[in-house]
């Protein structure tokens, strides 16, 4: 049997889909991608029945396989430590078994196993790492692709030692022994070795390194994937802010949305900010504080103790920097209490010491006011957050009034920690204040938010099991809520029904409800939800006050009423939802089929992917597709769709350029197929005839009912078969064909166009479909390259 991973990979997909076994087969092709892009969602939904189905066909390489990739996403993608070290414990006895330790991937299962405890705490499992590691590379060759990953495995371990100059040199033996073995060295492993070249002070040599190994891979006819780029810049980034060549640094740096979506890119991005803060090149704000505090209570819950400690050291200088004494503070108490978690502590803990010993020296601001007036000072004064979080703090402790006052400064500095990142911090506060105002509903309420926030299941169902006590339908709104951020709308939408057989008169669980339905695709629930919220919410006049703007109807409403209402092509209710809103139909009944204004429909690709597809507007919430779609998309030309009402992206702001805001187009995210024009796409390939020649073809086209759609640009070329030649320019389309033509009509009438023309079109699999001559599109396809 082979030991190569990917040729196994083939062969067992092409077995399972000559079994019949078609999603399976499809499985293991789309995990590992959904695994190394974070798809998280797209692999949590494929992972269950994917693994179950190989454990019913009795495979347990296959078992293997998918759990490998799926815990490689958890450690790489999500930066998950102690949450998975039971499943990658059992991995590893699993994948060494009489019947798997033959698999090709049983190998990588090593990597996942030292992955997970590095995350936990890289340096206290140091010695553990280096031998199991170690004694898999003694036992495979240096031909395997595994020899590569783990390599850079025992290189990080010596790391975690201090021992970086030990690991270079690791490194680069393995990569001598690969190559002997005719193994090439990946990026991967070449952006590992930038990585300890960093530690040891050689950010020249990094930008060369990482130069060298990308003009490498495109050399060989390797494209650079959307990971390898990323980390390219952001390696870049780091050693251009340690060499002082911020603006280089700050122009390569990924943006903070990319780390926000990609975990495993924050510990890096944060040390370079870091740099560039110190150089005097970033500001240094309550913003890029409450991002980093997110950050550390997503590794805190997450169990990644050891990067945890290490981020919200970065994070504690630069809230000292900030002069943020409770923000350093807070941050000083999560490190004590994640020491506990580390097996070795020697270095870590006196820098842990030395961030709290910073931060009580920091002043304690001067209270403007007497602690029980500070709360309505605030609201009327306006501080920034972090002078908030400080002077709270000192009202706090120096509060001798009533407990209900004490609550109330309690339940706002918990908001406002809430605010700057500190859930965690912000549900301890409360939970101590709850023991002595146990009845209080706000404290309750916020301490609910600060858990789901923290995303602490255990606490969640420890208040909401107190709660229940005296007040059901507060506990099962806590538990709704948990399960919406969840993702688990089932569970949500039953929870919101319970409360409503409780009190029919509440109207945020509607809202919550019609959410969950929409998730669901229950838009007659939905819309049902908002109509019943219709009745019982004030109008939206402007008259409420601003705490009891739930109470009202609110545009976001309306907008969520037409959308229920449209896929459920209830017409009346979209019209008289628009009058609410003013907005004017061409006609006064019927459904709403305009010309309103070209928009972006985001929709998701069969491999978990997205993509912004341009459409017609023909209503309040529907489009119509214009491109012609291949089948990685459930859609295509002329398809009408339902769309969320809320902008996915903001509009350039008003002193934007006029070119930046004439091309702008707002962008919806689709909801639900509304109705389907039945076209069929077909691919055509071939020679660029010239401007007015394809115009002609595509008003030919147009007339008979088809659509056509370029995909390719002006860089496609082409073989040119006449000899001595070079390339000419090509076109690469897809041709849609309406159901009311067959694609004999469709080959037929595309063969009469391009006919005379110098080069001809390939379009096989149309051709196939017709039942005509494939020799034709054949020689075609192999004269010209295509």
């Amino acid at each position: 049997m082979t030991t190569d991973i990917w040729a196994w990979v083939r062969d067992t997909h092409r077995q399972l889909a000559e079994a019949g076994h078609h999603r399976l087969a499809d499985a293991i092709v789309e995990l590992p991608e959904h695994a190394t892009e974070g798809r998280n969602e797209q692999l949590d939904a494929l992972y269950p029945e994917a693994v179950a189905a190989a454990r019913a066909l009795g495979l347990p390489w296959v078992e293997v396989y998918l759990r490998h990739w799926r815990m490689q996403n958890l450690l790489n993608k999500r930066q998950q430590g102690e949450a998975v070290l039971p499943e990658a414990v059992d991995l590893l006895e699993f994948a060494h078994r009489e019947d798997t330790e033959g698999c090709p991937q049983s190998v990588c299962v090593v990597q996942d196993f030292a992955i997970c405890h590095a995350r936990v705490d890289g340096p206290g499992y140091v010695a553990e790492r280096l031998a199991v590691v170690g004694e898999t590379l003694d036992r495979i060759e240096p031909d395997r692709a595994c020899y590569d990953c783990l390599s850079r495995e025992y290189s990080d371990a010596l790391e975690d030692d201090g021992r970086a100059a030990e690991a270079l040199d690791h490194l680069d033996s393995a990569a001598n022994r690969m190559r002997a073995a005719g193994q090439p060295v990946s990026l991967r492993f070449h952006q590992a070795r930038a990585g300890t070249l960093h530690l040891l002070g050689r950010h020249e040599e990094v930008l060369e390194l990482l130069a060298a190994a990308e003009r490498a891979e495109q050399t060989q006819g390797r494209r650079l994937d959307e990971r390898d780029q990323r980390w390219g810049a952001l390696l870049r980034a780091r050693a251009l802010a340690a060499l002082g060549r911020t603006e280089e640094s700050l122009a390569l740096l990924p943006e903070r949305a990319e780390a926000e979506r990609h975990a495993d890119l924050r510990g890096t991005w944060a040390e370079t900010a870091e740099l560039l803060v110190a150089a005097g090149a970033r500001e240094n704000d309550a913003e890029l504080g409450a991002v980093l505090a997110g950050w550390v209570g997503y590794l805190d819950g997450v169990g990644a103790h050891r990067p945890c400690v290490d981020l919200l050291l970065a994070a504690g200088r630069l809230a000292l920097a900030r002069g943020a004494r409770t923000v350093a503070l807070t941050l000083a108490a999560t490190g004590e209490r994640k020491l506990t978690r580390l097996r070795r502590t020697d270095g870590v803990s006196e820098q842990v010491a030395a961030l709290r010993a910073a931060a009580e020296a920091l002043p304690e601001p001067e209270l403007p006011v007497p602690p029980g007036g500070l709360t309505a000072y605030l609201a009327e004064v306006g501080v920034p957050y972090e002078t908030g979080a400080d002077l709270l703090s000192v009202a706090l402790d120096r509060y001798r009034g009533e407990q209900a006052g004490a609550t109330e400064l309690a339940v706002l500095l918990a908001t406002v920690l809430g605010g700057l990142g500190h859930a965690r911090a912000a549900a301890d506060l409360l939970w101590r204040h709850l023991e002595d105002d146990p009845a209080d509903r706000e404290l309750t309420g916020a301490l609910g938010e600060m858990l789901i926030d923290a995303r602490d299941a255990e606490g969640i169902r420890r208040l909401a099991d107190r709660v229940a006590v005296t007040a059901p339908a507060d506990g099962h709104w806590i538990r709704a809520r948990w399960a919406a951020a969840e993702g688990r709308w089932d569970e949500a939408l039953e929870r919101c029904q319970e409360i409503l057989a409780l009190d029919d008169e509440v109207l945020n669980t509607r809202r919550l409800a019609a959410h969950a339905a929409t998730e669901l695709g229950d838009h007659a629930t939905a819309q049902r939800m908002y109509l019943e919220l219709l009745e019982r919410a004030a109008p939206a006049d402007g008259a409420a006050e601003e705490e009891d703007g739930h109470r009202t109807v609110q545009e976001p409403d309306l907008w969520h009423l037409i959308t229920a209402a449209t896929a459920n092509r209830d017409w009346a209710v979209v019209r008289s939802t628009g009058a609410l809103l003013d907005i004017e139909f061409d006609e006064p009944e019927g459904p709403v089929d305009e010309e309103w204004q070209l928009v972006t429909v985001r929709a998701t690709r069969t491999n978990g992917a997205t993509s912004d597809l341009p459409a017609l507007r023909t209503g309040p919430a529907t489009a119509r597709i214009l491109p012609v779609l291949g089948d990685d998309l459930t859609l295509n030309h002329g398809d009408v769709v339902v769309f969320a009402p809320a902008l996915l992206e903001r509009p350039p702001a008003e002193d934007a350029p006029e070119e930046e805001r004439q091309r702008w187009r707002p962008v919806f995210e689709l909801l639900t197929l509304l109705d389907p024009a039945g076209y069929t796409t077909y691919w055509i390939d071939g020679g660029w005839p010239g401007d007015e020649p394809w115009s002609a073809l595509r008003e030919e086209l147009h007339e008979a009912g088809c659509a056509v759609w370029v995909y390719s640009g002006d860089e496609y070329r082409i073989t040119d078969p006449a000899e001595g030649g070079d390339t000419l320019p090509g076109v690469y389309a897809a041709l849609g064909v309406p159901p009311t033509a067959s694609a004999a009509e469709a080959d037929a009438l595309l063969l009469r166009l391009t006919g005379g023309w110098a080069h001809p079109l390939a379009w096989p699999e149309l051709a196939k479909a017709a039942g005509a001559d494939l020799a034709r599109h054949e020689e075609t396809v192999e004269r010209y390259g295509l």
